[in-house]
């Protein structure tokens, strides 16, 4: 993971507290993992955060005591198995009048602090999202760490497979590869789709053996000092009919113009319209069944969101998925998914490889 320094954990609290601020909340409660993470740099998988206008409280258990004393020896730890009420007395003790807490929070945790909280609860979501979305300079060098990989491991992809191999078979064999090669892991389960399953936009591998003059898609993401890829190629095991080839082409046209017009200022509703409109044109308008992109960082799924409904402006430093598809049932599916990097005046592709129509 990329260590979190306190100088980075300050202002990425300042940042918040700004927020709360805004928001008439005096306290906010951390329980999402990442957004853990992001705030104050532990890596522990269980505890929350309470950040408060003077404090940064870090309540965790005692299996985590050495470590935080050694990687968070700023913040004000609290070693208890009741997470959520000692937040609570900690509120109590500060007087507080509002404790926002995240949105994904359970419901069996949101009726602890319902029950023991004497500061209204507030529910709030997508606010550290928000903050996540736009990343320093050591966050984007760990992406493009991790596009870099993606890129090795589409080639050793075309290296390696041959006609019987199944797709369980190319799934693994890619894990073992972008591992050996510095990977710590996948941040979702692959995608390895042949044939016929090429039209189902979420086909996770299978015990499939992939023939002869299949298409294939694979759609990969890994993680690299804590942060991910996400990386969809579309190839041929061997000769295709001239429907795939247009749908291929009319593909990579649309994501090439969707990654032209990406800029700080442009929202995600408009990119989804220039390359949705020109599937359409095409005459494939209802083959295109899913958004154009998503952010990502510490999660395979962040903000900003590229879609019909989203009005969000883009931001030097956002991070955004590109990932125009067609899938034709009876004819073959095709994605072409790259990571773009929003910079002040347009954009840098991160997956920058071979996205060329192939047959091997």
């Amino acid at each position: 993971m990329l260590f979190v320094t306190d100088e980075m954990s300050k202002r990425r609290v300042a940042n918040l507290r700004q927020k709360m601020q805004k928001m008439s909340v005096d306290a906010y409660l951390v329980t999402d993992p990442s957004n853990r993470y992001y705030l104050s740099g532990f890596t522990g998988d269980d505890g929350v955060l309470l950040i408060t206008e003077n404090h940064r409280y870090l309540i965790t258990d005692s299996r985590f005591e050495e470590q935080i004393a050694h990687d968070q020896p700023a913040w004000e730890s609290f070693i208890t198995r009741d997470y959520l009420k000692t937040a609570c007395e900690l509120c109590t003790k500060e007087h507080l009048a509002a404790m926002a807490f995240e949105a994904s929070l359970s419901y069996s945790a949101y009726d602890i602090i319902d029950e023991l909280s004497t500061a209204d609860i507030v529910p709030l979501s997508g606010v550290i999202e928000a903050l996540r979305s736009v990343k320093e300079p050591e966050e984007i060098a760990a992406i493009k760490e991790a596009c870099l990989l993606s890129g090795k491991g589409y080639q050793y992809i075309l290296d390696t497979l041959e006609p019987g191999m199944t797709e369980l078979e190319v799934s693994n064999e890619l894990d073992y590869f972008m591992k050996k090669q510095g990977a710590f892991g996948w941040s979702f389960e692959s995608i390895v789709a042949s044939g016929e399953r090429t039209t189902w936009p979420h086909g996770t591998a299978t015990a499939k053996k992939i023939a002869p003059n299949d298409l294939v898609t694979v759609d990969f993401g890994y993680f690299k000092d804590g942060y991910t890829s996400d990386v969809t190629r579309t190839f041929a095991l061997g000769k295709q009919s001239d429907a795939v080839k247009k749908i291929y082409a009319t593909v990579l046209k649309a994501n090439e113009l969707t990654v032209a017009a990406v800029k700080a200022g442009v929202n995600g509703q408009e990119l989804d319209r220039i390359g949705r409109d020109f599937i359409t044109q095409q005459g494939y308008g209802k083959y295109f069944n899913h958004g154009m992109g998503h952010g990502i960082g510490l999660d395979i799924h962040e903000l900003p969101n590229v879609g019909r409904t989203y009005e969000e402006y883009m931001q030097p430093g956002q991070i955004i998925t590109i990932e125009p598809g067609i899938y034709v049932p009876g004819v073959g599916g095709v994605r072409i998914e790259d990571d773009i990097l929003v910079t002040e005046d347009g954009y840098e592709i991160l997956t920058d490889f071979s996205r060329n129509y192939i047959e091997v």
